[in-house]
């Protein structure tokens, strides 16, 4: 994909006493108390502020946080803790500045935070007025938020459209080189894995991925569905009996191409969804009526372990078991340790597959980590990202 880059802006001379607009993800969470519980974001922002600040430009920051009523902003909604821990981790105050629609007075060199740009007025519905506004204020725009690049709202859309150049920060640009090179130009064989409660979530990336993957992995509730499609007993697991035509039509798409979807030959049950429910391995046919399937079994793990670790590229989205309980979290630990082992390229997204990451210590193993969640499942979906469409026709013309 082809657009401009902050990088190549810098490396042109054209950012030096400039004024310049960053949209950051820096919607970070936040306990009772207001002090901030995690700060990845704020610290995947630090690149993009601190190649401005080098290259001499006037920098103003901005970000949503949480879900506040446009045009009220609650002491909850501010970005004051947000401004705080920015200013800790650059070694520098970064002065939040309310009401900025209209004007922002700052020299090169200096670095403002821009109060919760969800409270202005129009922004969610990306509305011309505010984004010309927002646009007067900079020469360069810089998005640099991709957790926000499925939405085309005033701060990432709009404000693209209309300010002098407008380009995509180190964040968004390792996000758009990561997709590109999983899903546009991937290294064969392609794995994919899906996994998650329910199909209904997901089947637009699954009927997506069938037409492009070399083989589809899938875990959870998800994967319960395509057992029923398989013609296989499932108890009283969670499952969406009204989908397995659907499945049906993947798995028929995906063997129509030489590929297939791996259907599990064992699993771990329990009689009860609980942490301390006794886990029991059956054969996938086997299971008995009050069983529920919370976890793919050993042998399947080791299959498709052995697959990812001769795979070219693999996407990965979502736990294949209930690794919360760790009785049900040996099919997930084993398929993320399979990932982290294999040479190939590999690209994780969303929330509970961070979590896994996390819980395994793997994420120096992992080729990239998408910061995104809706906009990661959206590029899955095969769906071009607002964010993407506005800087590459920007790029173009």
């Amino acid at each position: 994909m082809n657009v401009l880059r902050f990088a190549d802006l810098i490396a042109q001379g054209r950012v030096a006493g400039r004024r310049v607009f960053i949209r950051a993800d820096l919607n970070v969470p936040l306990d009772a108390g207001g002090h901030i519980t995690e700060d990845t974001r704020i610290r995947a922002s630090l690149p993009a502020i601190r190649m401005a600040l080098d290259a001499g430009a006037a920098v103003m920051v901005t970000s949503h946080l949480g879900r506040p009523t446009e045009g009220t902003l609650r002491p909850e909604d501010s970005l004051a803790p947000v401004a705080a821990r920015l200013g800790e981790l650059l070694g520098r105050e970064v002065p939040l500045r309310r009401d900025w629609v209209d004007g922002v007075q700052l020299a090169p060199g200096q670095v403002v935070l821009l109060e919760n740009c969800r409270v202005n007025k129009g922004e969610k519905k990306n509305d011309p007025t505010l984004a010309k506004k927002m646009a007067a204020l900079c020469d360069v725009f810089v998005h640099d938020a991709f957790g926000t690049a499925h939405r085309a709202e005033a701060s990432t859309y709009g404000i693209a459209e209309h300010a002098p150049l407008a380009c995509a920060g180190p964040l968004l640009a390792a996000e758009i080189d990561a997709i590109t090179k999983a899903l546009a130009d991937p290294k064969r064989p392609l794995l994919a894995i899906v996994a998650g409660s329910k199909v209904s979530t997901k089947l637009t990336i699954l009927q997506s991925l069938a037409a492009k993957v070399d083989g589809l992995i899938v875990g959870g509730g998800i994967a319960n569905t395509f057992l029923l499609a398989a013609g296989l007993k499932i108890g009283k697991s969670l499952a969406e009996t009204d989908l397995v035509g659907e499945a049906k039509a993947v798995m028929q798409a995906m063997a129509a191409r030489g590929a297939e979807v791996p259907i599990p030959t064992d699993v771990v049950v329990a009689k009860a969804f609980a942490a301390d429910a006794a886990a029991t391995v059956k054969r996938a046919d086997e299971v008995a009526d009050d069983d529920m399937i919370l976890d793919i079994g050993p042998e399947t793990a080791r299959a498709l372990a052995s697959r990812l670790e001769a795979a070219g590229t693999i996407v990965w989205n979502g736990p294949v078991g209930v690794f919360e309980f760790d009785a049900f979290a040996h099919g997930t630990e084993t398929i993320a340790r399979a990932i982290a082992r294999s040479m190939a390229f590999s690209i994780a997204g969303g929330g509970d597959t961070l979590a896994a990451i996390a819980k395994y210590g793997i994420e120096r193993e992992i080729g990239y980590i998408s910061t995104g969640g809706g906009a990661f499942l959206e590029v899955l979906e095969g769906k071009t990202l607002p964010a993407f469409e506005v800087l590459a026709r920007r790029c173009a013309g």
